[in-house]
């Protein structure tokens, strides 16, 4: 397993890194979550990222359990603030001053650890000052509760003017968590840019698109039983934008290009988005331990630029690239 820095920090994550969106708490049952936990361990897994909105703090408090008795100072643990927790009550969402220290209390609990090494803003809250959420920040990192600062899919504005802050308050924003994949680039144009200026990694999430990327979806087919795209408990409403025919059939035609490097769909996908220098991490979820050891063998691969030039060609105009994508909800969630 390879690590790489986060921003312009001395702070090094597992390049292939877990996450629990979904699956624990929700979509997976707690013995299997844990086994998958085991499994990244023992791939090489050092960073595990998760959020207090996941299953409502369910799938903190399965990766709190799975992770008790490993030696904390080997791990970077990340979570996230932001979207509805508890009864979602009028201050149980956004980045207000309230709702972030109520939060970070929250995921030390459920997550059993006096400290989490990146604290992320989930989204952009439109109703708080960016100034009161700049501050709150800041506290958390002098009170020891959180070490490093991060946000996820903000635009490269929204990046600008809160690193400004962060430095104004003697800290800095050291990550940016947006989707991105094959499919879904809609952060090469602008975030990328604007966060290599700033001192700012990417730590992607959906880089096989749901599953889409992994080639088990057919045109013309009906999902595999208990695949995301059956799930109902929220996996299948996810997925929706890339199951047409034209998508699905797109997407097979990287099935020679995975085998000819001798990788799997999934590998090839994740590979893929670590090619961008400005990726520090690729978050990869499970369902089943043996989803984590295929995809961590694509850590370390290095992809030809004729391999790249492929890959675009039989994608073409299924790619989505507008920057516009890259939105936060237009008033706070409840």
């Amino acid at each position: 397993m390879e690590h790489r820095y986060l921003g312009r920090s001395g702070l090094k994550i597992s390049e292939i890194t877990y996450g629990n969106w979904i699956t624990h708490g929700s979509q997976v049952e707690n013995d299997a979550a844990i086994a998958c936990v085991r499994a990244a361990l023992d791939a090489g897994i050092t960073t595990f990222d998760t959020a207090d909105a996941y299953a409502n703090g369910a799938a903190e408090t399965v990766l709190g359990e799975a992770l008790k008795g490993e030696r904390r100072a080997s791990l970077e643990i990340l979570t996230k603030v932001y979207w509805p927790t508890g009864p979602k009550g009028p201050n149980d969402s956004g980045l207000s001053r309230k709702h972030i220290k109520e939060s970070i209390d929250g995921s030390l609990r459920r997550l059993q650890t006096d400290y989490v090494d990146l604290y992320q803003a989930h989204r952009y809250d439109v109703e708080t000052p960016l100034e009161e959420t700049m501050q709150a920040f800041a506290d958390v990192v002098r009170s020891g509760k959180a070490l490093y600062i991060g946000v996820s899919e903000w635009t490269a504005e929204q990046l600008r003017d809160g690193q400004a802050l962060a430095k104004e308050l003697g800290f800095s924003l050291v990550s940016n968590q947006p989707q991105y994949s094959m499919l879904w680039r809609v952060i090469e144009s602008e975030v990328v840019p604007a966060s290599e200026e700033l001192g700012i990694s990417q730590i992607v999430f959906s880089p096989i698109a749901q599953g889409v990327l992994t080639g088990k979806y057919q045109p013309g087919a009906a999902p595999p039983p208990g695949s995301r795209a059956t799930d109902e408990k929220g996996g299948a409403q996810f997925i929706q934008r890339w199951m047409d025919d034209d998508t699905l059939t797109r997407v097979q035609a990287l099935a020679p290009i995975a085998s000819d490097l001798g990788l799997s769909m999934a590998q090839l996908a994740v590979a893929w988005v670590l090619q961008n220098d400005n990726v520090a991490a690729a978050i990869i979820g499970a369902s089943r331990p043996e989803q984590v050891t295929d995809n961590v063998r694509a850590s370390g691969v290095r992809l030809e630029p004729d391999v790249l030039k492929r890959i675009d060609e039989a994608l073409g105009d299924k790619v989505e690239r507008d920057p516009a994508k890259t939105q936060s909800p237009a008033s706070r969630p409840s």
